[in-house]
């Protein structure tokens, strides 16, 4: 009974819980400059079809230009290592190598692709690294940093450089949480100078620095803690130890500027109610959980290194930022194919697009760029798969809805493309809105299976 009785008292607290909501004025600004673009969008339906990717350049470019320069003004020794796994088309890393960033890769099959876009800067992360993977590595060490992730991968390590006759540099991962399921990643701290120690016994790896990441980092908080144990622990190594970290890797996880926004599902109180009552209409309330800019991450992130990590070493500082600078770069077009009712319609685009429910718990809007409005209408907006978790959204922005409008769900760039599956429904083609030395824009059509490209001026 007293089990029960905390139960209740948890979900009432739960219940009460307010969830910010969305600023109705910050959600109509953001709508409106997309509907300002929307000859561009009608365009490329018209080119390409739909349902399409549209990846943009000029975005990409900003946003990786904003997040170095701030950092940079801040730290004088700094790099910087985009993460493929947040959108891993290849014109996306490319671009970004061209501004300068290396790649930080977490599988073989994206270490394949790094090399094969001439990045000169990779390095190379992520748990369970298989013997094959750790000596395509070693083939490629002139370029290629391996963060280590466990005693076993560095013998494992240590043997795939010696089969090539190789001295790889290589860090080791430090896991952030050694509760529960982060425990998959890196070691605990308590164990690095056993670490550093057995690495310095092998003859073809040589010990470079540290890396940690934290995910979902809406505020610097936990990155700021993590820094402080680290500082902790590095003071207690000794002078040996200390002067071969050459570099930390701070990671990544940077949430974008807006925010996180999410339905009434992707709240807490409302996840409850949806398990009280299932089955329940989905609340027309969108909230925001607000995020630090990144100009206060870099603030405060850096006057922790300087507090906790600088005063016993000296070394350059890696971060991996993915989602910050991809997600605003890339948007998905969908056209609808029937409107069973005034509130539902089907469009011709499925969730195997984005890989995963997103839209049940996470809010973006739905802008009908051929009728655009500034107004929400309630309304099911649904793929074309065969099952109902297929949603898009529950409104749209727009005058009326009708079969064959052209729908734009803005700024998917990070941790959808990269999930996508082929489940029933052909994938999208991808277009890449491109400027060029010329200062004209150009559009490049690039099919879902990777095959020729088109360009056109504009």
């Amino acid at each position: 009974m007293g089990d029960d009785a905390n139960v209740i008292r948890t979900a009432e607290r739960i219940l009460a819980h307010d969830t910010p909501r969305m600023d109705g004025e910050v959600l109509s600004s953001f709508v409106a400059g997309f509907i300002a673009k929307r000859d561009t969008y009608i365009d490329l339906a018209r080119q390409h079809g739909s349902p399409l990717y549209i990846i943009d350049e000029n975005v990409l470019r900003d946003r990786a230009r904003r997040f170095m320069a701030t950092f940079q003004n801040r730290l004088k020794n700094v790099k910087f290592f985009y993460a493929m796994k947040s959108n891993n088309h290849p014109a996306i890393s490319e671009f970004l190598i061209g501004q300068g960033l290396g790649l930080d890769v977490s599988s073989g099959e994206e270490l394949k692709q790094a090399i094969a876009l001439h990045a000169g800067e990779i390095i190379f992360s992520g748990p369970g690294k298989t013997p094959a993977e750790l000596a395509l590595a070693a083939h490629h060490a002139s370029n290629v940093t391996v963060l280590i992730d466990s005693f076993g991968e560095l013998e494992r390590l240590e043997h795939a450089a010696a089969e090539t006759g190789m001295r790889m540099w290589a860090g080791v991962r430090l896991t952030v949480d050694e509760r529960g399921l982060w425990r998959k990643f890196g070691i605990p701290l308590a164990q690095l100078a056993e670490f550093i120690e057995r690495a310095q016994n092998c003859r073809h790896v040589s010990f470079r620095g540290l890396q940690f990441h934290s995910s979902w980092n809406l505020h610097p908080g936990n990155q700021e803690a993590f820094i402080a144990r680290l500082g902790e622990h590095i003071a207690k190594l000794s002078d040996d130890h200390k002067a071969l970290i050459r570099f930390i890797d701070i990671g990544g996880g940077y949430w974008p500027p807006q925010g996180e926004w999410l339905q009434a599902a992707g709240t807490p109180e409302g996840r409850l109610r949806q398990d009280i009552e299932p089955g329940a209409e989905n609340s027309p309330e969108h909230y925001c959980l607000s995020a630090t800019p990144i100009e206060g991450f870099a603030r405060r992130l850096s006057g922790a290194l300087r507090a906790h990590i600088f005063p016993h070493v000296e070394c350059a500082v890696y971060l991996e930022p993915g989602r910050w600078i991809c997600n605003d770069a890339m948007h998905i077009m969908l056209t609808v194919i029937d409107k069973k009712a005034d509130d539902l319609a089907i469009t011709d685009g499925g969730g195997n697009a984005i890989g995963w429910e997103r839209f049940e718990t996470d809010y973006f809007p739905v802008i009908n760029l051929s009728r655009p409005g500034t107004t929400e209408r309630p309304c099911l907006i649904l793929g074309s798969l065969c099952t109902p978790h297929d949603v898009w959204g529950y409104g749209y922005f727009g005058d009326a809805l009708e079969p064959g409008d052209v729908l734009l769900i803005p700024t998917q760039g990070a941790y959808t493309y990269s999930l996508r599956q082929n489940f029933i429904k052909p994938l999208p083609a991808v277009a890449v809105l491109s400027v060029a030395d010329d200062g004209n824009t150009h559009i490049i059509g690039r099919n879902g299976s990777g095959g020729d490209e088109t360009s056109q001026e504009t």
